[in-house]
């Protein structure tokens, strides 16, 4: 449901596939979720036991959301040795940092930049599981879930930046999945945020969603489901509960093989390794607002990459405007390296949208274009590390001051 950018990543499809009975795929909110939280860190849970060092970080945004971000460096860098430049990892849509992590060392982002000598940050957005909540509401109150990915860019991304260049005195790499990518962009329109950053590398970049071709996600706004669940007062999306079972099966109705529902929520995917479900169900899906939802499919309808649309009257008591503002990418600075992983099968990052965004934005990005790569597999292909990482990794190291004083540029 990444048509909507992220919209249910694979993470919907692989719950519904496993049936009502496993945790399925479920839309719910309200005080009596069940929502199993881990008993131990993401640093204790997944990436310290594959011999990674790494410490746990909280962060409060202004808006008085408590924040987890994970610090992973390599296991054979030198205790005394000088860091690399940081680089920032952003999950998508239902996900948490856990996602950067769920193959192999040989495979997993997070940990192949980690043994390329980058100072790995991994960032948890408001409302999933490794993140701590808020200063004074409990998730039990909608007023905890009144955000959507405009409060991730502008509040929870800002914050992440700034305090890793708080912490490293140094710009940093920025990495996006999906809506980390919506996040990452939105963000850098504002210059206080930019200017802490080095280069971005997103993966399936998204800011338009007008030609999505994802049959899954298309019959959820058809539905206008996103309107429904808010009228219904659901204001958390969890899918470990089991209201969204029967949700998504309303959706499906007969009209998709759940045999191909990954595929008819992200386009096919070439090199996902699906034998591998039944571990990833252990970390995802993260919960997340169906605000945030709502946002999504308002871009899809409306084919803008804006703020939250109010309707009319609250507009303009929170905008001053009748119509909710843009976020300009033209604004996004000229001077600022950006990378881009995009494919030919993935049916939320559409080729055309993202045509869409290119001609917005004042700098010609580097490409790197997959053709028979689908949204998933910028992620979990078995094959990421030679058809993308090493791209990217190459890109980063012949940008910024930071990775060369790093000793990186020789690497």
């Amino acid at each position: 449901m990444e048509r909507s950018a992220p919209v249910m990543s694979l993470l919907i499809c692989f719950f519904v596939l496993h049936s009502a009975g496993e945790v399925a795929g479920v839309l719910t909110g309200g005080s009596n979720v069940s929502r199993p939280l881990p008993v131990q860190s993401l640093c204790a849970q997944l990436i310290q036991p594959s011999g990674y060092p790494c410490s746990e970080h909280a962060v409060q945004t202004k808006d008085g959301y408590l924040l987890a971000l994970q610090r992973v460096s390599s296991p054979t860098v030198n205790l005394g040795s000088q860091p690399g430049p940081p680089v920032l990892l952003l999950h998508g849509l239902f996900m948490a940092g856990d996602a950067w992590f769920l193959d192999n060392t040989e495979q997993s982002l997070g940990f192949i930049l980690a043994d390329h000598g980058f100072d790995v940050w991994v960032g948890n957005v408001r409302g999933t599981r490794w993140s701590h909540g808020h200063v004074t509401l409990s998730e039990k109150n909608k007023e905890f879930w009144d955000w959507s990915w405009q409060e991730l860019a502008l509040y929870d991304l800002a914050e992440m930046i700034h305090y890793i260049y708080t912490m490293t005195n140094t710009k940093t790499f920025v990495v996006g999945h999906s809506q980390g990518t919506i996040m990452a962009l939105a963000a850098f329109t504002q210059p206080e945020i930019v200017e802490m950053v080095e280069a971005a590398a997103l993966l399936c970049p998204i800011s338009y969603l007008e030609h999505v071709s994802a049959q899954f996600v298309l019959r959820m706004v058809n539905m206008h489901l996103d309107q429904m669940i808010l009228a219904m007062g659901i204001h958390q999306l969890n899918f470990r509960s089991n209201v969204g079972v029967y949700l998504l099966n309303s959706v499906c109705e007969g009209h998709f093989d759940c045999n191909d529902l990954l595929s008819s929520i992200t386009g096919e995917n070439c090199c996902f390794n699906n034998s591998r479900i039944d571990y990833y169900l252990g970390y995802e899906p993260h919960p997340s607002s169906s605000k945030n939802l709502h946002h999504l499919f308002q871009m899809i309808r409306a084919g803008t990459f804006a703020k939250y649309d109010y309707g009319i009257w609250r507009n303009l008591k929170h905008y001053g405007q009748v119509n909710p503002p843009r976020f300009d990418l033209n604004s996004i600075p000229k001077s600022l390296p950006i990378w881009m992983g995009y494919g030919g099968s993935d049916a939320l990052a559409d080729l055309t949208d993202f045509n869409h965004t290119l001609t917005e934005l004042p700098s010609e990005p580097e490409l790197l274009y997959l053709e028979n790569y689908g949204h998933i597999d910028f992620l979990l292909s078995v094959n990421a590390k030679e058809d993308v990482y090493d791209n990217m990794i190459r890109f980063f190291r012949s940008r910024g001051k930071s990775s060369c004083s790093a000793g990186l540029c020789n690497i």
